[in-house]
């Protein structure tokens, strides 16, 4: 506690003469937050990439200064600016005697503009002979010390602005991030498919099982939740006749956080018609493969140690299947709930009393399956208790062409052939209806017009959902969801 309290100490001090600083500069009409703009001719990467043509030539960079040693009157600094980092050489006699003065006051994480000449160094650095030096913005408050880079998880998550400013990769994550979600967009552009926009504050938050965040319209005077899918109204856009339709945008479910979940997250949702569940898995094979290949530069990729291949064609297991091959148990072979149950019992799978054989499946696959699944596998035909969306199996009732695909042990995405009776459809509904009554907080309800939508005609039609973030962990190794988004829910300091 003493230690943290001097730490304390020694920043407030430090904030009081970077003040100082400032009042002084102000003083002397030098006031760094009147300047309203600064012409950027090139950034860092740029000047190193490009030194043959530039070597001479006039440039001018703007960053925040991280590196400074004055040596009488010549000193070096290093600014970083969206690239990374250049030196600059800057001397008395070059940019003035006042200047140079302002200068050598000038403090790590302040925001200053550089023109000058490109060239390099006696030791081969390149760098910019400075002509001139600007103070564009006062940093007054401390970067953290260790010039590696702020190591503390909390203070990453919750001041992002300064993780991004200390430590390299986490700003390449971002930048990475980004770049994922433009080719996915390349990808699906070519193949026909149209970005479209749906609410995010709904009456009835359905296409998932979740439960809602709840809030109140007050011009209305209605209560509505915010939407945890994208599902029922990209469905009702197949129906208006568009086809091939996608939206990437957040969703929210009011559950817990952990590595691998945060209450709102960035959904991907696509659906097309007249395909299935089949050309949903060819498509969903072919767009991880491209993402690889773009982002990562290969289809094979690293994972926490581990190699994981998505150059191969994706290993394909019915749901029955992967918990036969991991337990030994054929769940094809029972044919009532009360065995289901007695299986749990024996297995210690807790389940509660409204599960049905299909419920309990479900649970055995989580618990002795999803662990085995490192390679991508696409985990097929579900209990049609778990999958109220969703069409049954012609040739097996109790079944519906639906898919998980697992890669790390991670579910990436969930896909249908998606129910386009709205007579089984509603059959379904108030089955869930019925779930809800009986104490499921994550259960559908009804939603009348989505039944509407359905009695005019949707055609066949593939569906799937793919959780974003998750697919940024995986192709840029990244631990826990937090490291990927960038503002996270934290719990506030002030409870």
């Amino acid at each position: 506690m003493a230690k943290q309290n001097q730490q304390n100490q020694n920043v407030n001090q430090l904030q009081q003469v970077r003040r100082e600083k400032l009042a002084a500069l102000q003083e002397a009409g030098k006031n760094p937050f009147e300047i309203t703009k600064f012409d950027v001719t090139h950034h860092s990467m740029e000047i190193k990439d490009n030194y043959d043509e530039l070597e001479g030539k006039e440039v001018t960079v703007a960053g925040r200064m991280m590196f400074k040693r004055v040596m009488g009157k010549a000193s070096f600094c290093n600014i970083q600016d969206l690239q990374g980092r250049i030196q600059s050489y800057v001397a008395r006699d070059e940019i003035g005697v006042e200047e140079y003065k302002d200068f050598k006051k000038y403090d790590i994480g302040d925001i200053i503009g550089i023109t000058g000449t490109v060239f390099k160094t006696k030791t081969g650095e390149i760098s910019i002979h400075a002509s001139n030096v600007t103070l564009l913005s006062k940093s007054l408050n401390p970067l953290p010390e260790k010039f590696h880079g702020l190591t503390d998880t909390d203070t990453r998550y919750r001041q992002r602005y300064v993780d991004l400013i200390m430590n390299e990769e986490s700003k390449e994550t971002f930048i990475k991030r980004s770049k994922i979600i433009k080719e996915i967009r390349t990808f699906l552009d070519g193949r026909g498919f149209m970005e479209v926009e749906t609410p995010m504050l709904v009456s009835n938050a359905g296409g998932a099982a979740a439960r809602p965040f709840e809030t109140h319209y007050n011009a209305l005077n209605e209560d509505v939740k915010l939407r945890i899918s994208l599902e029922l109204y990209l469905k009702r856009l197949i129906v208006g006749g568009l086809e091939r339709v996608y939206e990437i945008g957040r969703v929210f479910r009011n559950e817990g956080v952990d590595t691998r979940h945060n209450p709102e997250f960035t959904l991907m949702e696509l659906y097309q018609a007249y395909t299935d569940y089949e050309g949903m898995m060819e498509l969903t094979e072919s767009m991880f493969r491209y993402l690889a290949e773009k982002v990562c530069g290969s289809a094979v990729i690293s994972y926490n140690g581990t190699e994981i291949d998505l150059s191969k064609p994706f290993a394909r297991l019915t749901m029955n299947d992967a918990i036969k091959k991991y337990t030994g148990i054929d769940f094809d072979a029972l044919e009532t709930d009360e065995e289901a149950k007695a299986l749990a019992d024996k297995h210690d799978i807790e389940y509660e009393d409204r599960h049905t054989k299909g419920d309990i499946i479900n649970l055995f696959f989580e618990e002795f399956c999803e662990k085995e699944l490192i390679q991508p596998t696409f985990i097929m035909d579900h209990p049609l208790a778990i999958s109220p969306l969703t069409k049954k199996k012609p040739s097996d009732p109790e079944k519906v062409e639906r898919f998980e695909l697992f890669i790390n042990t991670w579910e990436m995405c969930n896909a249908y052939s998606e129910l386009n009776d709205p007579i089984d459809q509603r059959e379904r509904f108030a089955q869930q209806d019925a779930n809800a009554a009986a104490g499921d907080d994550e259960a559908e309800h009804t939603d009348e017009d989505f039944l509407n939508a359905l009695e005019i005609g949707m055609p066949p039609t593939g569906g799937i959902g793919y959780g974003i973030d998750r697919l940024v962990m995986l192709l840029t190794d990244s631990q826990a969801i937090r490291d990927v988004l960038l503002f996270p829910t934290m719990k506030s300091l002030d409870k």
